[in-house]
């Protein structure tokens, strides 16, 4: 059994060529299962049909929640999960926009929405996308498409939007400085409050806290970061650029920025030394109103 996250980029296809190239039969001298990678469950597809039969004896393996009937089908059940995601996210995070500007908390939209018992599913704007399968994996269906003169309208523009809040945020950041301290970010000292790109894990692939640190950084500003989960940010995940450390979160060094950019909002923080010490608190997570912490020092972008 293949799983994609073990061998990255050794397809079925390719070991299947070499199976057969050296002389043997698939479905009747091997047999090939494929489980793409998926983080809280398992999903096995067969080759040749007969595969589906010899499952039950990986199991014990792969731990597997499911089966489906070829490994092109499990491929898409992983990418159909991570597209639906892709484009629910984006769409979230426009309606977040345009409530935003008519004075709703789109929150508060989302907390009473999710009351209905069936046909309605929360998910929660952000500051972008990060990790792995969302903002990347839906492009290989993309590329697959265009193979077959196929458009995938729906994957591109919701990467639009998603890639989009990026830059709301650094506009929001700027603005509400500017309104707080007389100035912008130019020759100001920023802290953003977590690099993973998802709260209590300590993966900082493709985060957006990434892209938010060039950005602000374009703009004339100094950045710091703090996760309790991610103690260095390597040059590897910075393109190049010289590697950062995480550092302490103490009242002193709170107090001695300009603002503090909530990107990721571990439960490992406490909030409460932040709200209180700090100049100024941008939140893209909610997480201040979530541990019950309002006040004209928070902003909400």
């Amino acid at each position: 059994m293949l799983e994609s996250t073990t061998y990255p980029g050794i397809t079925e296809e390719v070991v299947k060529s070499i199976l057969e190239r050296a002389g043997l039969k698939s479905g009747t001298d091997f047999f090939l299962a494929y489980a793409p990678e998926r983080e809280d469950s398992r999903i096995v597809g067969g080759d040749a049909g007969r595969a589906g039969a010899r499952e039950d004896a990986l199991r014990p393996v792969g731990g597997r929640d499911g089966s489906v009937p070829s490994p092109a089908v499990g491929e898409a059940v992983k990418q159909t999960k991570n597209i639906i995601r892709a484009v629910n996210l984006a769409l979230v995070n426009e309606l977040k926009i345009i409530y935003a500007a008519m004075g709703i908390d789109v929150s508060e939209v989302i907390e009473g929405a999710k009351t209905k018992p069936f046909g309605f599913m929360p998910f929660y704007p952000g500051p972008g996308l990060g990790g792995h399968c969302i903002p990347i994996d839906p492009f290989y269906l993309t590329l697959k498409a265009r193979e077959y003169e196929v458009p995938t309208r729906f994957i591109e523009l919701a990467d639009e939007i998603n890639t989009r809040m990026l830059h709301l945020v650094v506009a929001r950041l700027a603005e509400a400085m500017d309104r707080a301290h007389g100035r912008g970010l130019s020759r100001s000292h920023v802290l953003l409050l977590g690099a993973a790109y998802k709260k209590n894990i300590d993966d900082s692939r493709e985060s957006p806290a990434l892209k938010l640190i060039e950005l602000i950084e374009a703009r004339g500003a100094t950045v710091d970061y703090h996760d309790p989960h991610v103690p260095v940010l390597p040059p590897a995940e910075r393109h190049g650029m010289s590697a950062m450390q995480s550092v302490p979160l103490d009242p002193e060094r709170i107090s001695g920025y300009d603002a503090v950019l909530i990107v990721t909002d571990h439960d490992a923080v406490d909030y409460a030394a932040v709200v209180r010490h700090a100049k100024l608190v941008v939140d893209t997570r909610n997480a201040c109103h979530k541990h019950g912490f309002v006040g004209e020092s928070i902003v909400k972008a």
